[in-house]
């Protein structure tokens, strides 16, 4: 949502600026990182973190592998620092709510952090946990359980970027 309101205020070329520039971004994410799912959406990006890769069961801790895949993101981020994120947490239905949002927004905070140890500026993070509320699918087996358990990281222009863009100044190779 937050892209197509970007989309909609640049317009334009300016607009179409800020689709080459996300786009490059989305592509050295690609070509850099193994263990995350990178899409396209509007004119943001989304990468989602499996929370395997991440976290074990019930831990807000990072692993030694998530933390070299977190590296290699903060490479690619500290490349492009005209953009904002928006780290969210989920989990599965497994415990009680108020369990899950702690552990949701334990889990976005856990990425944050660790990010900014690899210089992303903190300036450019938004950290929110959303529990067991917003499920990729239905907690019906323990396969699906682990898709639902997730760190989700929206990518998307900041003030500056738009500004240059609606300016004409962001000119991308």
């Amino acid at each position: 949502a937050a892209g197509a309101v970007i989309g909609a205020a640049v317009g334009g070329a300016g607009g179409a600026a800020i689709g080459k520039y996300m786009d490059k971004q989305a592509k050295e994410m690609e070509a850099q990182m193994e263990a995350a799912k990178i899409e396209r959406v509007g004119e943001s990006i989304k990468v989602t973190f499996d929370s395997g890769l991440l976290f074990n069961v019930n831990s807000s801790d990072l692993s030694a592998k998530s933390k070299d895949e977190l590296k290699k993101f903060a490479v690619v981020l500290n490349k492009y620092p005209e953009t904002n994120l928006f780290i969210n947490g989920h989990t599965d239905d497994t415990g009680s709510d108020e369990l899950n949002q702690k552990l949701s927004e334990r889990r976005a905070a856990s990425v944050s952090n660790f990010l900014t140890s690899q210089t992303v500026a903190s300036t450019r993070l938004t950290v929110t946990g959303f529990g067991e509320t917003q499920p990729v699918v239905e907690n019906t087996s323990a396969a699906n359980r682990a898709l639902n358990r997730r760190v989700e990281v929206i990518v998307n222009a900041n003030a500056e970027l738009v500004k240059a863009a609606q300016s004409g100044e962001l000119q991308v190779k």
